[in-house]
């Protein structure tokens, strides 16, 4: 019998990129598995490829259930549309500089770059959402990853480094999946948010199908993924 981390990832912006360019840095809607293995790997404090611990998990279900919050003044359910951020990239940095000069977005080559090194890039955050993840763990692993989140070695941001979490994420871990439902409709009743939307593992009658690439292989520098099937089930 498997057992369930159940993690709550709320703040006033996430962002969770699955095909992201240099330039363009889209958001899809609910988080993405490489980002929430991602999330528990900087909470370890491990860096690198991690592609022995990777593999434990990258054939192992993960559902999300995404919850609006209320107007604050009409008391009627609102979702946010995605902020869109012109970010620049490389601006304010003196050139002569040897150390400022590294900042400096370069050619291929690593020449000045045609009309100076400042980029704009566009980036998209998801607003006032929460997400009620669950998790499905190796056997063995839940309490390790349990006390890394209750302690994380390295800053935990949910998506980009912009959008801190505003809940503790570590909600508890439970030996089947349903429970792990009921704790988080029962959280999201408290916090008076409601159901928007789950995603479940694999194709389903009812809903959208999407295939993702976000189930990571490796991490570090030589990234590698496989694709996911899920199903987004709206209410």
């Amino acid at each position: 019998m498997s057992d369930y981390l159940l993690l709550w990832l709320e703040a006033p912006l996430q962002s969770w990129g699955h095909d992201s360019k240099f330039g363009r840095r889209d958001s899809l809607d609910f988080p993405t598995k490489s980002g929430v293995l991602g999330l528990i790997c900087c909470a370890r404090g491990a860096g690198g490829a991690e592609a022995e611990w990777l593999e434990r998990w990258n054939h192992l279900d993960m559902q999300v259930l995404a919850f609006l919050g209320e107007d604050e003044f009409e008391g009627v359910l609102k979702k946010q549309p995605l902020l869109h951020d012109f970010h620049m990239v490389g601006s304010g940095y003196d050139d002569s500089d040897p150390w400022q000069n590294l900042l400096i977005p370069k050619t291929s080559e690593g020449k000045k770059a045609v009309g100076g090194g400042t980029k704009i890039t566009h980036r998209y955050y998801l607003q006032d959402m929460a997400y009620a993840v669950i998790l499905e763990c190796p056997k063995g692993e839940c309490e390790a990853v349990a006390a890394a989140l209750k302690a994380p070695v390295w800053d935990l941001f949910l998506g980009r480094k912009s959008c801190p979490p505003t809940e503790f994420i570590y909600q508890g871990y439970f030996t089947e999946a349903a429970q792990a439902k009921s704790a988080a409709l029962a959280l999201a009743e408290q916090k008076h948010r409601h159901l928007s939307f789950e995603v479940k593992q694999g194709a389903l009658d009812v809903g959208e199908v999407l295939r993702l690439n976000d189930v990571p292989l490796q991490f570090g520098e030589r990234k590698r993924y496989k694709e996911r099937v899920v199903t987004v089930v709206r209410e």
